[in-house]
């Protein structure tokens, strides 16, 4: 196939911005009706999210053998959906359609032969994917909803309890679907490590103009089954027992995940008195966001080998650390850390510039390639349909970061550089041999 020849017919087809994807679907649904019933009722999101999807294949056509993990992740997780093979001759044939029906005169015989090409790669990866998930796992998980705490005007945090035995990793994101929104997945990440009654806590932010997570904040009770898909991501994940120190970085409800990863830290440091030094800088705009102040707080105090640090962007009657908790982050000690980012597209975007302005190389800076791009870069959601990113509504458009773009007010306490604060301060931490 050839690559040049994907990308630039797709910056010309991608020209035409909504009607892409609204020629795609009106042409799938007419001519494969039975579809539409494995898609939302309202399609605006869905739109977008197709484009967003097939760009991002397409500029890495030259390498879809190569960069198979997110294409893999497609086909296992289109199986929530009950999308079988069958369903790809149906989406190929559209896309063509789509193709030719934009470019006109230049969709000649070569260019449809290496689209088609590309295409078939695609989805022999993904149905190889399916095919091969389907003998370890289910298509979803029924979860009870345990819990429902609405914790600030538009923060709810759940406590759900799989039927069966769902396993997942600190850090990683699973998809939801709430009886409210049938057919309308979103991702969020699970706030604590594996626990022996198998229980996960959620973070859901109310996202104005979000389609779920109104629904999940104001209507889930206990007692309501949610679906849950495959655990996905590796970036924001840790090896038990890997003793490099941590510089966490949070935006809002990005705090979940390194929730998750803390737990799996302080159960290390429990069971065999070692681990990881880590400090956590959580980011909000205001200070009644941050949600879980008092448990990181007694945390911090508790543990010795814990520091917690607060920044607040938008009150300038802040009495902490004020401004963006990426300029604060690129301030601390950096040499011998790994840094796991995680919060809104542009937090994290801007979080990355400002560490590695300051040194950090990038092999030591974590953060979920497969929901964010760097600075400057669209953000990706991959889905073909129903998916959407970790917390609601960070596709293109972006929401607003957590943090705002305030700039750090000279005037806020800065903490000084905190390589080993705690061991300046004269508290031995146990380390193991070597």
């Amino acid at each position: 196939m050839d690559a040049y020849a994907l990308q630039s017919s797709w910056d010309r087809v991608s020209a035409y911005g909504d009607q892409v994807a609204l020629y795609f679907y009106s042409h799938i649904f007419v001519s494969h009706p039975e579809v539409r019933a494995m898609f939302p009722l309202s399609m605006s999101n869905q739109r977008d999210k197709f484009v967003s999807a097939l760009g991002r294949i397409v500029s890495h056509a030259d390498q879809l053998e190569n960069d198979a993990n997110f294409l893999q992740h497609l086909g296992r997780d289109h199986r929530k959906y009950a999308v079988v093979a069958e369903h790809y001759n149906a989406v190929g044939a559209s896309l063509c359609a789509t193709l030719k029906h934009f470019l006109g005169p230049e969709w000649d015989e070569d260019l449809a032969a290496h689209w088609t090409a590309a295409y078939q790669v695609v989805a022999r990866i993904m149905v190889e994917a399916a095919e091969t998930s389907e003998e370890t796992s289910p298509d979803w998980w029924d979860a009870d909803v345990v819990s429902v705490e609405r914790r600030t005007m538009d923060l709810t945090l759940l406590k759900v309890q799989p039927r069966h035995v769902f396993r997942f990793r600190p850090g990683q994101s699973v998809s939801m679907e709430i009886p409210q929104r049938p057919r309308q997945w979103r991702y969020f990440s699970p706030a604590n490590a594996p626990r022996a009654d198998g229980s996960i806590d959620l973070h859901v932010q109310q996202i104005d103009g979000g389609q779920v997570s109104p629904a999940v904040v104001r209507s889930l009770k206990p007692g309501d089954t949610v679906k849950l898909g495959a655990p996905i991501g590796e970036r924001l994940t840790r090896r038990d027992g890997d003793e490099r120190e941590l510089l966490m970085v949070a935006g809002g409800t990005g705090l979940a995940p390194l929730l998750a990863v803390l737990e799996q830290v302080d159960n290390e440091w429990t069971r065999t008195g070692n681990g990881p030094l880590v400090h956590l800088l959580h980011g909000v705009r205001l200070p009644w966001h941050l949600y879980d102040r008092p448990r990181l707080k007694a945390l911090a105090q508790d543990r010795a080998w814990f520091d917690y640090t607060e920044v607040v962007s938008d009150d300038a009657s802040y009495p902490g650390t004020r401004g963006k908790v990426g300029t604060v982050a690129a301030r601390q000690a950096l040499y011998g850390r790994t840094a796991m980012v995680c919060g809104g597209p542009q937090m994290v975007a801007h979080t990355l510039e400002q560490l590695a302005g300051a040194g950090m190389q990038p092999e030591n800076i974590k953060y979920e390639h497969f929901y964010y791009a760097a600075a400057g870069e669209h953000t990706v959601a991959p889905a073909l349909s129903g998916q959407e990113t970790t917390r609601d509504a960070q596709q293109p458009p972006p929401r607003l970061a957590a943090l705002s773009d305030t700039p750090l007010d000279p005037g806020g306490e800065v903490p000084a550089q905190d390589a080993g604060s705690r061991r300046r301060h004269g508290l031995r931490i146990p380390r193991s041999a070597g």
